[in-house]
């Protein structure tokens, strides 16, 4: 069973791309993250007629998150986290599906750092923590998929220097993304590439894919009941150099 984690950057503009992927590639499910579509103009006619099933949870222009599932219509569990009730934006989506309960996970940017949107961006981990101990709880198989914004070690970019005033690589946000981890889940990506140098995201600027300048964002995590499940995982880095793709690439968990 292959189980993908992809922000495509806007649906609509990366549909081609995304019906591609699923058409090449056949994951199982597929946890799409930044849809930049509301709920009314997802494309689902499109996605069933590629033989997948959704859930979605959208928000125009920007955000969003959805689960897809091959031959069948993912249940869903719960949209949004606790914690904060005026907190508006569609960034997390739990669902059931093959026996699995899988989150698409779209957690804040948080630049410009220090301000408000990085402190939203602490506090959001935070309530996501508290969502994850609940689940571990549930003694279920579970995976917390999805573009966490934070590039966890020195070795998950391709220039620290560059990257040391982003958010993504604040202590503040590397602590947040360990802290998780370290409730028992298993970084699938890591796990199976230990020493790092593997990237998920390339960005638009500077002819950062050209230079192969990337870092990794995108993280699958496992619980224990399925960390011992995993067969491989790896990064669908040639979907990135297409026409009109996405910046980030399908990341991907294999599962016995």
């Amino acid at each position: 069973m292959k189980i993908v984690t992809y922000n495509v950057n806007g649906i609509k503009a990366r549909l081609p791309r995304l019906l591609e992927y699923l058409a090449e590639a056949q994951p199982d499910v597929v946890c799409l993250q930044e849809l930049k579509s509301s709920d009314d103009t997802f494309p689902e006619a499109d996605i069933r007629a590629a033989g997948y099933g959704a859930v979605w949870h959208g928000q125009k222009g920007f955000n969003g998150v959805a689960v897809l599932a091959k031959g069948a219509d993912p249940v869903e569990r719960q949209r949004g986290l606790a914690g904060e009730p005026e907190d508006e934006h569609s960034r997390y989506l739990e669902c059931e599906v093959f026996g699995l309960v899988i989150a698409s996970i779209y957690l804040p940017n948080g630049n410009p750092v220090p301000g408000p949107k990085f402190d939203y961006k602490l506090r959001w981990i935070a309530r996501l923590q508290e969502r994850a101990r609940a689940l571990l709880a549930e003694e279920k198989p579970v995976i917390l998929a999805g573009d966490y914004n934070v590039i966890p070690n020195d070795d998950d970019t391709y220039s620290v220097k560059a990257m040391a005033p982003d958010a993504l690589m604040q202590p503040e946000s590397r602590q947040g993304y360990r802290a998780l981890v370290a409730q028992g889940w298993t970084d699938a990506l890591r796990t199976r590439h230990p020493k790092g140098g593997v990237w998920t995201f390339w960005d638009y600027q500077a002819g950062a894919w050209q230079r192969d300048a990337g870092f990794r964002i995108d993280h699958l995590l496992l619980s224990p009941a399925l960390a011992d499940r995993m067969a491989d995982a790896g990064v669908d880095k040639d979907y990135r150099g297409r026409e009109k793709a996405s910046d980030h690439a399908p990341t991907w968990v294999r599962l016995k």
